[in-house]
């Protein structure tokens, strides 16, 4: 369980550097930015899969690749969202993510929730509404966007967690990364060549997100749904900071009550969830 939970800190950390980096390449159609994120980690671990005689195509083939294009949608969607919309907003929103997946657990996977953590959820999601409602930047399709890419994400949450010991970690990644590839290609006719220090960004952008994925995957198999998925809140600090000084922006209070909301109700799920 510790395990779990500090290797979802690591995740939050690096994929706060790998969405710092999205924002960066808001020039680039985001299925370019998808692509760039997707074969930075697939360059790594396919190589060292075959070394390691790991499985390529695994035994759930179903739910791997059920996984795969859930998460390449998701990831789409999000980078679309984050050029679009302030950084910190994007991660916010995108992070109601745990709401869905301890529905979709408790649905699927028989994972107990008690009364007070569904009381918990509504009191995040109705955060994620106040930021809609009162911050000017979020515009309605960005907002719908944004939020079906975390209802995706939450799906990706409980098939992971169901893969547990069934998949190795690393074959769950590689599905999620061929998928995003071959989806991400269908859009080549939008792209350019990058520039300058546009190399050192879009090559930075899928190591880090093979670091986040490594980390991500194997503490949804050390730990329960419920109690790793919230931790992942921690990517929305960091993007307020690199959001506040590197692009300047700011928030009233309103905004950062209804992100406030979001973060707690999900904080107060997890210890209620850890009392038994």
């Amino acid at each position: 369980m510790i395990r779990g939970i500090v290797y979802m800190l690591i995740a939050a950390f690096t994929f706060a550097w790998m969405n710092l980096l999205a924002k960066y390449l808001q020039d680039f159609h985001p299925l370019q930015v998808v692509f760039f994120r997707a074969t930075g980690t697939f360059v790594f671990i396919f190589p060292y899969m075959l070394y390691k005689k790991v499985p390529v195509i695994g035994t759930n083939v179903f739910w791997l690749s059920l996984r795969g294009v859930l998460s390449f949608v998701s990831l789409a969607l999000f980078f679309k969202v984050v050029q679009d919309i302030p950084l910190g907003s994007a991660v916010a929103l995108r992070y109601t993510a745990p709401i869905f997946s301890v529905i979709l657990a408790y649905f699927f996977l028989k994972e107990k929730v008690k009364f007070w953590q569904w009381i918990c959820l509504v009191l995040s999601l109705v955060g994620a509404f106040i930021m809609k409602g009162v911050d000017f930047r979020i515009d309605t399709l960005s907002f719908v966007l944004i939020m079906f890419s975390s209802l995706l994400v939450g799906g990706v949450f409980a098939i992971v967690r169901y893969l547990g010991s069934r998949e190795h970690y690393l074959t769950i990644i590689n599905y999620f990364m061929v998928f995003s590839i071959v989806g991400s290609l269908f859009f080549i006719q939008y792209w350019r060549m990058p520039v300058g220090n546009e190399w050192w960004w879009v090559c930075g952008i899928g190591v880090l997100g093979l670091i986040g994925q490594v980390f991500l995957t194997r503490s949804f198999q050390l730990a329960d749904t419920s109690t790793v998925a919230p931790i992942k809140y921690m990517e929305l600090v960091y993007a307020l900071l690199f959001g506040f000084f590197l692009f300047g922006e700011s928030y009233s209070f309103w905004p950062i009550f209804g992100m406030t909301l979001v973060v707690l109700g999900m904080l107060l799920n997890v210890w209620i969830k850890r009392r038994g």
